[in-house]
């Protein structure tokens, strides 16, 4: 039987973890794992929601991080990439048919695994696009997530060679006219270390790229012009005021400052509504902040540990220490 999970050299494979598939929205196969805690205390289950092209073995090292401090992670990869079923013949493109297809499939992941499966309370770590699909779900899972944090929530686009605006409007009118599984842009399997937006970390860049090259099945090229449309609609929809207004869970949103993918500016924007939300900005960190070098890794890790209940001793002082900005109305 072929491994569900995949260690490559450094990046071996947290605990022994329950692993498996299960049936997402619609009957799309979903792969998920399940991290159990060996500490002394469990604090309960973090749900770690990743982003565009991401897998379960990419967050090997902080899912390692939050067992020894006595969570539980539950954790699973998205329709379309890693290593759950895809949705187009060319498994290459990253594909969404319906935005609220990913919003369905964390219910039943909540519903189907976690609630039975794993250890109360219940909290959420979400980056980029996973940060997008907490969002809207949000004012859902207000009776089973206690608390939330975002990492680089994918609530505008940036860094792209064609305009955010351009690009929403070839995306629509694509997805508009039946070609929304072309892409916009070209595959490029390995990308270099330099110039690359995502960390400044070279070593977790290639532990990063290795698990590719060794599981190329895992990889995941360009979004199409479905997926691009889908999620420019979904940020529309959780920018709106009455949205953020509705979100009860409190929640912290880890924004790296120097993001060319999701500015600044745009975590920041959400600030006038989003009562229920703290900003803990990242000096200097690019957009992945979990894969980033300690000096800013640190800084994210201390913040969620901070945000937890029972992650830090009861003298700290949660998060207050660490947010320079709070989310005010």
């Amino acid at each position: 039987m072929d491994a569900i999970l995949h260690a490559t050299p450094g990046n071996p494979i947290p605990g022994n973890p329950l692993a498996g598939f299960f049936q997402g929205h619609k009957g799309v196969r979903l792969r998920y794992a399940v991290f159990r805690s060996s500490a002394p205390k469990v604090l309960g289950t973090i749900v770690l929601v990743h982003g565009r092209n991401e897998t379960i073995e990419k967050y090997f090292e902080t899912i390692r991080d939050l067992t020894e401090r006595g969570f539980w992670v539950a954790t699973y990869d998205f329709r379309g990439q890693g290593g759950s079923e895809r949705l187009l013949k060319d498994t290459r493109k990253g594909h969404v048919a319906r935005f609220d297809h990913y919003i369905r499939d964390l219910e039943i992941f909540l519903e189907e695994i976690v609630l039975p499966d794993t250890r109360l309370p219940f909290f959420l770590v979400a980056h980029s696009t996973g940060g997008l699909i907490a969002l809207k779900a949000a004012p859902r899972l207000a009776n089973r997530i206690e608390r939330m944090v975002l990492s680089a929530p994918f609530v505008g686009l940036a860094g792209q060679k064609t305009s955010p605006e351009n690009i929403r409007r070839l995306a629509t009118l694509a997805s508009l006219t039946g070609f929304g599984s072309m892409t916009l842009n070209k595959d490029e399997p390995l990308k270099p270390f330099e110039g690359n937006p995502l960390t400044s970390d070279a070593l977790r860049f290639a532990r990063n790229q290795r698990i590719l090259a060794d599981h190329p099945e895992l990889a995941l090229g360009p979004p199409t012009a479905r997926w691009l449309y889908e999620s420019q609609k979904a940020i529309d929809h959780i920018r709106r005021p009455g949205h953020l207004a509705s979100i009860t869970v409190p929640t912290v949103i880890i924004a790296p400052g120097n993001d060319p993918i999701v500015p600044f500016h745009y975590q920041e924007s959400l600030a006038q509504y989003f009562r229920a939300g703290q900003l803990v900005p990242v000096p200097g960190a690019r957009h992945e902040i979990f894969q980033e070098q300690d000096r800013y890794r640190k800084q994210a890790m201390a913040a969620l540990f901070a945000f937890m209940p029972g992650g830090e001793p009861e003298e700290a002082d949660p998060v207050s220490e660490l947010t320079d900005t709070t989310l005010e109305a």
